[in-house]
Parts: structure tokens; sequence; C-alpha cells
């Protein structure tokens, strides 16, 4: 596990920022996890008290500004899924890995409902149900890279 510092939260974002950048294409465009938001929710679980709300806003407006899609919209969308992370962030040391990895989950779709609310308000198109994929590929990698963090600390133990 890396160490909680700010050093490495923020190098971990600017790396989720690049993943995002990468020109991805076709399917894997579909599928594309939103990886900032999915390095953001693993340090407000683990270091809340360095990775925070404003950290969610800011993480967003980079993406905003990066996309050039609407902007503030992807900073809403983190911030209030960085509120309810950090809230829960307490309860979730009591929950199994199984229910750990449903919560992101949930916290996923719910950034993902947030950014589909804005984007029908600002005159889009309603999507199918492919636009919840990168909720489902992003939950399959949080399951490839925590379950070794988790296996590694219950052997320590």
């Amino acid at each position: 596990m890396l160490p909680a510092n700010l050093k490495s939260i923020y190098l971990s974002l600017l790396t989720g920022l690049m993943l995002y950048l990468l020109p991805w294409d076709g399917f894997g465009l579909m599928l594309r996890p939103d990886f900032v938001l999915l390095f953001m929710l693993y340090w407000m679980l683990r270091a809340p008290q360095l990775c925070n709300i404003g950290t969610g806003w800011m993480a967003g407006l980079l993406i905003d500004l990066a996309s050039g899609s609407l902007f503030g919209q992807n900073a809403l969308a983190f911030a209030l899924t960085a509120f309810i992370a950090v809230n829960f962030q307490r309860r979730m040391a009591l929950f199994s890995y199984w229910q750990q990895s449903g919560f992101v989950l949930l916290l996923l779709v719910f950034a993902q409902l947030v950014l589909l609310i804005l984007k029908l308000f600002s005159g889009a198109d309603i999507p199918g149900l492919s636009y919840f994929l990168p909720s489902i590929s992003g939950i399959l990698l949080w399951q490839l890279t925590v379950i070794p963090s988790v296996r590694s600390g219950a052997q320590q133990e």
C-alpha cells in the first residue's frame, strides 16, 4: 500500500488524469472507467484528512477543462460523490470487502447519474444502458487493485 501523504495522493490523481487523456477509441471509450474518481475514492476512504471534498471539486474542474465538457459538471458530480464518501468513511472500516465494493459501485453510479441529469438539463439525448458501462469497468478495476492490498493486510495480521 502507498503511504498516505499529499505527494502520493496528487501523483495518483495526476496518473488518473493521464489515463483519462489517453486516446481511447470505440468500445474502449465506452468502457473507460473514471480513473480520477476511482483514485479519489480510494484516497477519500483511506485518508479523508488529506483528500476531501475540495480535492474532488478541483479534480472535477480539471476533468472539465481537459474534456471540454460543460464547465463544472464533473466538479459538481465529484464533489457530491466526495461528500457521500467522506460521510460514510468511518462506517466503511466496519464493512466487509464485498460491502465496500458495493458501496464504491453505488458511488460510481451516483456520479454518473449526477452527470446524466446535468447533461439532460443542457439538452442532451437520453442515453441507453451502455451509459453505465464505465461504472461496471470501474468496479472491476477496483476489485483488481484492492484485492491484493486486502490479502496482504490479512496476511500481516
